[in-house]
């Protein structure tokens, strides 16, 4: 019975987390993204500028003990596999401080990444100041990059779809529309949507 009050009480925080707002102090649209190195899951650093071929980039905020990151992983590795060949590729960040979230290690990731078969880059914000720069803060929390005359412009914020826990459910798929609408030249029509996920647990918001 205290096992299933501790499993309870843990699903309400999830819950609670997903609705919450918080305003983000990071990139707006049409802002210029600064580019990162962060560690693969391989043990390579990566970096945006790895990709020379690349139009843009999908970067989502996500991690491995998150239920709505977990609801969303094979939309993640079918947007890679979509969008990839097409000049968007995936980079998903693991932003979460370990130490707060158990599972959500070096060694976990490197676990859920095999698991999956992840064919994206999935590294590690170990520092954590790549997802404040960006203004995440949510897992999953999408960030659609275009690339213009060399700058990493943000062209879309917010959630993969309209169905986060659901994928039989959705009715709108934000992202892809967004990226077919760069891959026509054209701006997408919705720009903006409410990430819903767990909160993004760092060390300096949990002490």
């Amino acid at each position: 019975m205290k096992t299933f009050k501790i499993v309870l009480l843990f699903a309400v925080m999830a819950a609670i987390s997903a609705f919450t707002v918080n305003e983000s102090k990071g990139y707006k649209v049409g802002d210029v993204a600064s580019d990162f190195k962060l560690k693969n899951v391989d043990g390579k650093m990566v970096s945006l500028s790895d990709f020379k071929d690349a139009k843009g980039f999908i970067v989502v905020f996500t991690c491995n003990m998150c239920p709505y990151s977990v609801a969303n992983e094979d939309r993640i590795i079918a947007l890679d596999k979509k969008y990839k060949a097409k000049g968007y590729p995936v980079i998903a960040i693991n932003p979460n401080d370990p130490k707060i979230s158990k599972g959500d290690s070096f060694e976990g990731m490197k676990v859920r990444a095999k698991e999956k078969g992840f064919t994206f880059p999935y590294l590690f914000d170990v520092a954590q100041r790549v997802y404040p720069a960006f203004g995440a803060t949510k897992t999953p929390h999408v960030y659609i990059l275009n690339k213009n005359k060399g700058k990493l412009i943000v062209e879309y914020i917010g959630a993969i779809d309209d169905s986060s826990r659901d994928e039989t459910k959705v009715s709108e798929r934000f992202v892809e529309n967004a990226v077919d609408a760069l891959l026509k030249g054209e701006k997408p029509s919705k720009t903006n949507t409410r990430a819903i996920g767990c909160s993004i647990k760092d060390r300096k918001n949990w002490q």
